[in-house]
């Protein structure tokens, strides 16, 4: 009877499956995780490319273009409720030419058919859902649909119908809408733009210290004083911003700001955003006290998470970053690198179709594995019965440990002993649960974002692997993504394939991973790679009508405008790091054009970031080093590795460092003596100082040399 049931089972399994793969579209022949979801839909999908756009034209046919990312949830969300209804997708394949794209493969189409959809609806997010001409204008889009009716918006079906018939019988309307469109999206690009005729006004007229506080008074005024962070949920890390807290404190001696980066960091570390268990943290928190995250890790989150965090360890040696650092290092390693040496892009936020399920807890799970020891792991990460959401526990921490060991009546050292090993005990029952989808796809640039995490996180550390794993993740990308025939670098790689021209921001990240890893290595290789790789970007990528740079290069045909990214996203504005390198590379290499570029640059978006910073404070924080002006901190002689280690472990966030043990021809070196005690050099503001050999002797040279009145 038994073995019946089990060959029933069997044969319904397989039908499922097998019912599940009736269709097949021209996305299975994809490499991209979220592409593959698509794969089996009934929708006659294809992916981005000429023969989804000649189809286009020779079927007179708009083009419906949906995009998303594996680690989306309302992505899937729309998926199941209408791209795997048939009925649906009869309709979307009568009247479209249906294009699937990942967000993360193709950003740049990405930002042009957001910045359209914005433009439509003032709002925009994923899934994103716009409808193109057959020559890939945008003229009608929106994010999710439901299947009926709801949330003040219409069905999807709804739409598909009223765009056929606007379509069918009002197409020049359309097409007229489709052209202001694309001049809208066109003038974007114009934002600031200064064009290269007009003469620059003196630095010292736009670089001011009074500015550099009504940056950081404007970033606080959206501070959530009560809980951390900025502004009203969905809350984002905004690290960006953070950073520059930590940057004007450390120059100012500013306390207010200090504190709120602080508190901030402290309460994600300590929230429901972060994973208490397994290190690592999601995109944002869904509440105002970050308990309830959207529970998608993306790898770029974290990489920003540990830099911003290595700069809090420097500035306070509070021992409370360290830690994070090493568990989300941990986590990172662990759950999120291949095998070849790259690391993924995201861990999906569903598992068994569930937001969530993967990550929570309830009690009686905790107190049947943990025993005697629950009450007092409940009471740390305020467990109860009934759950802090939706029935289920999501640990946090909400009291210090040192008044829980007094509750409790135990040491400090027995309290943290008790909670590090049941948290071995319970990450060890999660890891037998299933597992959310991991987007295997390997990225350029947030690979690079990772190569400077470990960069900071070994100069604030001073853990030998963290070097190691930059380095390593250096040799990777050198050997999967650079184009053999003509040196220039692919976007995205998996399955032994690169493809896609990387995108200014993949160049602009890797830039400053080489800059940051000559930086704690003393090899200068890094740095003339990152000279290689300016020059290609300055040339492929410069706009004639600004000084700024364009998100793609010359050379990209399928897109139908070019776009200039200025504004910080959910990763660094290109610009503004491109910015960042040209000046540190000009000084590197005595490169005058290079450094009046940057110049120019943040010249121009001043107005714009002393505004709204908190759109602008990677900007922010170059405006911020300018002001109180570059050290220059070049170390020679033998045996440099001690007083390098000692220099790294300062938070100078404002320097250009170099080190050599032997004479280089490369400018910062020159008239430099190389003898068997090591000495520092400090040079700023065209100055240089006569060398030392100790740190509180260099510490003394900076401090007397910095600006100290907002």
């Amino acid at each position: 009877m038994v073995a019946f049931l089990l060959v029933i089972i069997y044969y319904f399994k397989n039908l499922i499956f097998a019912m599940a793969k009736m269709h097949t579209n021209q996305l299975i022949h994809e490499t991209s995780p979220y592409l593959l979801q698509h794969a089996h839909n009934p929708v006659h999908w294809y992916a981005w490319g000429d023969k989804a756009l000649t189809a286009a034209k020779e079927e007179d046919k708009p083009i419906l273009v949906s995009i998303g990312y594996a680690a989306c949830h309302w992505c899937h969300v729309m998926e199941k409720e209408s791209f795997e209804n048939e009925s649906v997708a009869g309709l979307m394949n009568e009247y479209f030419i249906n294009i699937k794209i990942d967000r993360e493969e193709r950003p740049d189409l990405d930002h042009i058919y957001m910045d359209a959809v914005q433009a439509i609806a003032g709002n925009g997010g994923w899934p994103l859902n716009v409808f193109l001409t057959p020559y890939g204008k945008p003229f009608y889009g929106g994010t999710y649909f439901p299947p009926q009716k709801a949330f003040n918006l219409p069905s999807w079906t709804e739409v598909l119908h009223s765009i056929n018939d606007a379509w069918q019988n009002r197409r020049s309307e359309i097409e007229d809408q489709a052209e202001q469109l694309i001049n809208h999206i066109k003038k974007s690009n114009s934002f600031g733009a200064v064009k290269n005729s007009i003469p620059l006004p003196e630095s010292a007229e736009i670089f001011t210290v009074k500015d550099c506080k009504l940056i950081a008074d404007n970033i606080l005024k959206s501070a959530d004083h009560s809980e951390g962070g900025f502004g009203k949920p969905p809350k984002f890390l905004q690290t960006f911003s953070l950073q520059y807290l930590l940057q004007y404190a450390h120059v100012f001696n500013d306390g207010p700001a200090l504190k709120h980066a602080e508190f901030s960091l402290q309460k994600m570390i300590n929230g429901g955003i972060y994973d208490q268990l397994g290190g690592g943290i999601s995109r944002y928190s869904t509440n105002n006290n970050w308990l309830v995250p959207h529970f998608e890790k993306m790898l770029y989150d974290n990489a920003l998470l540990i830099a911003v965090l290595c700069d809090a360890c420097q500035l306070t040696k509070n021992e409370f970053y360290k830690a994070a650092v090493i568990k989300t290092i941990g986590f990172i390693s662990r759950e999120m690198q291949h095998k070849e040496g790259g690391y993924y892009a995201a861990i999906d936020a569903d598992s068994e179709g569930v937001e969530g399920k993967f990550y929570v807890w309830q009690k009686k799970e905790i107190d049947l594995i943990l025993k005697d020891d629950s009450t007092i792991y409940c009471a740390c990460y305020n467990v109860t019965d009934g759950g802090n959401w939706e029935g289920q526990n999501i640990l946090h921490i909400s009291k210090p440990m040192e008044i829980l060991a007094q509750d409790f009546k135990v040491s400090i050292e027995e309290l943290h002993l008790i909670i590090s090993t049941s948290n071995k005990k319970l990450l060890q029952t999660r890891n037998k649960r299933i597992r959310p989808i991991t987007d295997d796809k390997i990225l350029l640039g947030w690979n690079a974002l990772l190569i400077t995490a470990f960069c900071k996180a070994y100069a604030a550390i001073q853990e030998e692997s963290y070097k190691d794993s930059a380095v390593e993740l250096f040799q990777f990308i050198e050997s999967a993504f650079v184009n053999r025939e003509d040196k220039s670098m692919y976007h995205t790689y998996k399955n032994g394939q690169a493809k896609y021209p990387a995108f200014l921001d993949d160049y602009a990240f890797y830039i400053q991973a080489c800059i940051h890893l000559q930086e704690i290595t003393g090899n200068q290789d890094y740095l003339k790679r990152a000279q290689e790789l300016t020059t290609f970007v300055t040339f492929h990528f410069k706009d004639e009508e600004s000084d700024f740079l364009f998100y793609t290069n010359q050379f990209q045909q399928d897109i139908v405008v070019r776009k200039i990214e200025l504004y910080d996203g959910a990763t660094p504005s290109a610009n503004a790091v491109m910015a960042h390198n040209l000046f540190y590379l000009g000084i590197v290499f005595d490169e005058k054009t290079w450094q009046h570029k940057a110049i120019k640059m943040i010249s121009t978006i001043s107005n714009a970031l002393k505004k709204h910073p908190a759109s602008f404070a990677v900007w922010a924080s170059i405006f911020l080093k300018l002001t109180s002006g570059i050290n220059e901190i070049v170390i020679t002689g033998k045996n440099i590795q001690k007083i390098l280690k000692d220099v790294l472990l300062l938070y100078i966030p404002e320097k250009v460092l170099q080190t050599s043990g032997q004479d280089i021809n490369m400018p910062l070196f020159a008239g430099k003596s190389f003898e068997q005690t090591p000495l520092i050099y400090l040079c700023k503001d065209y100055k240089c100082q006569q060398p030392v050999k100790t740190i509180p002797e260099l510490m003394l040279l900076i401090k007397k040399s910095n600006i100290r009145t907002p």
